[in-house]
């Protein structure tokens, strides 16, 4: 009977039954029961480790300032683990890897002493010795620490505080050998990890959802081109720049300040290709009451930046030196205009309206295809008032910046009131112009504009 019981045992899965009998057909000596207790104490062990792991290195920021600023024991001990982060996890990844091949190599006796083999097939003899003893120190020398850890991390840190201190300082040879190995292998395979542009944008393209928030969309939009954008692209341009001559009467100047409500104004002498610093309101404030005065030992020293400065350049020279304006010069020194810390930001955060801005002339929306402008928006914020992207604009617009000098560059002259200039699929219609410049514009996008129109 017992060569039809092994043959059977070796091709089919025994009977559960008959398994557990041949199985536990011996009684676990004292060698045996040695082994267990060993093994229960490292399996706590080996749970204590592996939820120290995250203990550890899921500390809030406020609660490693909380252990920083205590004068408690275990405290000062987490604190000084936490200061090298490195030498602490291979610290904690020596001690688990050990524990656990201790857990291996005493459960091999346990199991041998305890089960009769020569009755069972292969398969069956690896899933016990492997299978088993593996799911046992997943389940509680990995997975139900870590578990728990993840809400009592500030407590058992503290606990695990002391052991980790002493095994730091046993195990400081083997830590040191294992970062300086982690390094040589960093260093070796490190590939270059530089983020473009198109990747941040291809990012943001694959994680929009209906659950993404228009105004996060935006700025998440303006912090990716930040770095592309122009001084010349967001600058108030010289016609539309107010500045003060410096011969001006002071009676006449505060009328002028008080009518236009900038608190930075540039100063020039003939002309604004000269100019001589900026008036700051707030030092004119003690001087209100009077009727005369030299206001120009109150004018302080500009700051000048060419057209082609990156503006996320600008954002840290603004930074840096605490100024909220900066006169734009081209090439040869003329000014092109002004741009100011709020331009800036707005390109990020969108636009910043306050009581002295005049939305009457931004835009007016038509229809869903037809937008009126004015000749002098910039692209950057038609692009935004269209909501387009403005790629094949950026190829063809030459050196404009501007609507109108797009559409002048796209006809090689200033075109008169009616005109129409077609660009793929817009067509811009001249609805206010003189000779020097093109002042309103509407546009047409998706769609034929009728003849009679």
């Amino acid at each position: 009977m017992t060569e039809p019981l092994d043959i059977a045992l070796e091709i089919d899965p025994p009977d559960p039954i008959l398994l557990t009998e041949l199985l536990f057909m011996q009684s676990p000596g004292g060698t045996e029961m040695i082994a267990i207790i060993i093994i229960l104490i490292l399996l706590a062990c080996s749970a204590l480790i592996s939820g120290s792991e995250v203990a550890y290195f899921s500390l809030s920021p406020v609660q490693i300032k909380e252990v920083s600023e205590s004068k408690v024991e275990s405290d000062v001990k987490v604190d000084a683990l936490l200061q090298h982060p490195e030498r602490l996890l291979a610290t904690i990844l020596i001690l688990n890897n050990l524990i656990n091949i201790a857990i291996v190599v005493l459960s091999s006796v346990v199991v041998e002493g305890m089960v009769d083999f020569n009755v069972l097939g292969v398969f069956w003899t690896y899933f016990i010795q492997i299978g088993v003893v593996t799911f046992i120190i997943l389940m509680a020398g990995e997975v139900l620490p870590k578990v728990y850890a993840s809400t009592h991390n500030l407590s058992l840190a503290r606990l695990m505080s002391t052991p980790l201190t002493g095994f730091a300082i046993v195990l400081k040879p083997l830590s040191r050998s294992l970062i300086q190995m982690g390094a040589m292998v960093k260093k070796r395979v490190k590939k270059d990890s530089e983020i473009t542009v198109g990747h941040l944008e291809h990012a943001m393209e694959i994680t929009k959802d209906e659950n993404t928030r228009t105004d996060e969309t935006r700025i998440l939009e303006g912090i990716v081109k930040f770095g592309n954008i122009d001084v010349k692209q967001v600058m108030t341009p010289r016609v539309d720049t107010f500045a003060l001559e410096l011969n001006t009467d002071f009676e006449e100047l505060l009328s002028l300040v008080v009518d236009k409500g900038f608190s930075r104004i540039p100063v020039f002498r003939e002309s604004l290709d000269d100019v001589a610093g900026v008036l700051y309101l707030k030092d004119l404030i003690p001087f209100i009451k009077m009727r005369k005065l030299n206001w120009h030992k109150l004018v302080r020293p500009a700051y000048f930046v060419p057209e082609s400065k990156k503006i996320d350049d600008l954002l840290n020279e603004f930074q840096e030196s605490r100024r909220h304006l900066a006169i734009v010069v081209d090439e040869y020194g003329g000014t092109s205009g002004i741009i100011t810390l709020e331009d800036v930001i707005e390109e990020i955060v969108g636009e910043i309206t306050d009581e002295f801005d005049d939305d009457d002339l931004n835009y007016t929306k038509v229809d869903a295809q037809t937008y009126i402008l004015e000749g002098k928006t910039p692209l950057v914020d038609m692009y935004r008032i269209l909501e387009i992207e403005g790629d094949r604009f950026e190829e063809s617009k030459g050196e404009s910046d501007t609507l109108a000098g797009f559409i002048i560059e796209q006809a090689g002259k200033i075109p008169l009131k009616n005109e129409r200039i077609d660009f793929e699929e817009f067509t811009f219609i001249i609805e206010a112009a003189d000779r020097r410049k093109v002042r309103q514009v509407k546009v047409v996008m998706n769609e034929q504009v009728d003849e009679d129109e």
